[in-house]
């Protein structure tokens, strides 16, 4: 036999000793992620007791600060468990088996004018990003690192923006973010005609990939997600298809329509639309009583046989998953299944709800998106610019990008992107001014005919910009207001270069507003 009071340096030189640890470390279910010698030569062994250190736990530990006491293989057996929430192992992994298409267009999103000039993927968001950065990242956090992205409407930005920000990035040396743009064929003269439309018409090059499932996403939504909890949950429901769906309905955007879902999570129904919902579209009372609802987020896993079937057989000229494919699956009893989705998620289907996105990224409350999350981080663009340059300035409650010239001003609740240059005496509340491509002194440099622009690239001396969007490149001249003055709701001004939508102001992409204007 052993004595207890031995100390732990003194068992690792023991091969009886190990064996007993061995055994004990069984009973206790010491975590995967340690050595089980090495954990409890850490730590104050005392029988059937450790004492831990008191330290702060990471995120994939406990609550912070947690204070443990008790048994240790209650300790222990909360370990395991919460490693065994976090690890998932699927087979085949999902870097092999699985691939992503994009839906780089967004044409659906009601953002205009900020879709005049890109796709609704490649519109800035929180001073930094993209919108399709999200989704990219998502992907790449989730192992999925085979990503086709569709595109057609206003896609230059986007294409440009993917091909700099992922040739490589977490992509290891099999992945790849491959853009498909729209195109015309000897066969087929059109342009795609909706999301289904475009998978169809890329099939050929989609299906030649040794891949089980595809996973299918809007390019446009502000979220954070583990798609591999969802392949899991499709994989062990053995569906066909499965529909990523939010939670709960309440105050949610209904656009990509209602399932209506059993207790074994199988999806009955696809309602529409509440508000523009037909008769034949509303809900089956002969289903079952006891079903629930959720909104679907148009994230769809389907079956890479199934998909092949689906566009080329069963609806070979339905144009749009979600008012075509899916009720269309359904009626055929394949198997659909619903997973949902606890977290934050923005469609970013209206000009207010990239508005009010962007102001949660300043905000130290999780609500939003969390841009600090180190371990699943947001991946773009690395761009080599300088720090940002304060001179004398005010900032609250503000998110500052790159390579700003900020002199003089007061920034109060507001998200400025790179390159931003506010004057002296300027002032900025509740707004989201994007930044510029270029700095004034480059543009002029370039310009060999020598004409100099009267109003300069960023915010002019003494102007005042109050809940408003301010796009890339714009010019806002000297002691010019923009505050909606006349309280308007919806108006459109394009060419004066802005326009008014739910009570917010935007300033087009390179518009000039004059000195002295107010709006």
């Amino acid at each position: 036999m052993y004595d207890k009071n031995v100390k732990i340096s003194n068992v690792r030189r023991s091969f009886l000793m190990r064996k007993k640890y061995t055994a004990a470390t069984r009973k206790l279910k010491i975590p995967t992620w340690t050595n089980p010698l090495k954990f409890l030569s850490q730590h104050e062994w005392t029988g059937d007791s450790i004492k831990l250190p008191n330290r702060r736990l990471g995120r994939h530990d406990f609550k912070p600060n947690a204070k443990f006491s008790g048994p240790a293989n209650s300790y222990l057996l909360q370990c395991n468990q919460q490693e065994e929430q976090h690890s998932i192992v699927l087979n085949p992994p999902v870097n092999q088996s699985v691939a992503a298409i994009l839906l780089g267009d967004g044409h659906e999103a009601k953002l205009w004018p900020l879709t005049k000039r890109r796709s609704a993927a490649a519109i800035p968001i929180a001073a930094k990003y993209r919108l399709v950065d999200a989704v990219v990242s998502n992907c790449i956090n989730s192992n999925i690192t085979k990503i086709y992205v569709l595109t057609q409407y206003n896609s230059t930005s986007l294409n440009s923006h993917l091909s700099k920000a992922y040739t490589s990035a977490g992509l290891g040396k099999d992945g790849f973010v491959e853009v498909i743009a729209a195109y015309q064929s000897p066969d087929n003269h059109n342009w795609f005609q909706g999301d289904a439309d475009a998978v169809r018409r890329c099939l050929w090059e989609l299906e030649d990939y040794p891949v089980t499932e595809f996973i299918i996403l809007p390019g446009h939504h502000l979220y954070a997600m583990d798609y591999q909890k969802l392949i899991q949950s499709h994989r062990g429901n053995k569906a066909d298809v499965t529909i990523s769906a939010l939670a709960s309905t309440k105050n949610q955007d209904k656009g990509f329509g209602i399932l209506q879902v059993n207790s074994e999570n199988r999806v009955l129904q696809l309602i529409q639309e509440i508000e523009t919902t037909s008769p034949k579209e509303k809900e089956d009372e002969s289903l079952d009583p006891s079903s629930m609802k959720f909104a679907s987020m148009g994230i769809y896993v389907v079956n890479k046989d199934v998909m092949i079937r689906m566009l080329r057989e069963y609806f070979p000229g339905a144009n749009n998953f979600r008012t075509e494919v899916i009720p269309g699956i359904i009626s055929l009893g394949l198997k659909v299944h619903a997973y949902t989705h606890e977290g934050y998620w923005e469609n970013m289907g209206s000009i207010k709800a990239f508005y009010e996105a962007n102001m949660e990224s300043k905000r130290s409350t999780n609500m939003g998106y969390n841009y600090f999350d180190t371990e699943s981080p947001m991946y773009t663009m690395p761009r080599c610019l300088p720090p940002t340059r304060v001179t004398d300035v005010v900032i609250t409650d503000s998110v500052i990008g790159e390579g700003c010239l900020l002199n003089r001003c007061r920034i109060i609740g507001s998200v400025l992107g790179h390159r931003t240059r506010i004057k002296d005496g300027a002032v900025v509340e509740d707004s989201v001014i994007m930044g510029s491509d270029i700095y004034q002194e480059d543009l002029d440099r370039r310009n060999t005919q020598g004409m100099q622009t009267t109003v300069p690239i960023g915010i002019g001396e003494g102007s005042f910009i109050r809940k408003a969007i301010i796009d890339k490149n714009a010019r806002i001249g000297k002691r010019v207001m923009i505050i909606n003055k006349d309280n308007v709701e919806e108006g459109s001004r394009e060419a004066d270069g802005y326009c008014t939508n739910e009570g917010i102001v935007i300033v087009l992409k390179g518009a000039i507003i004059p000195d002295d204007t107010i709006l």
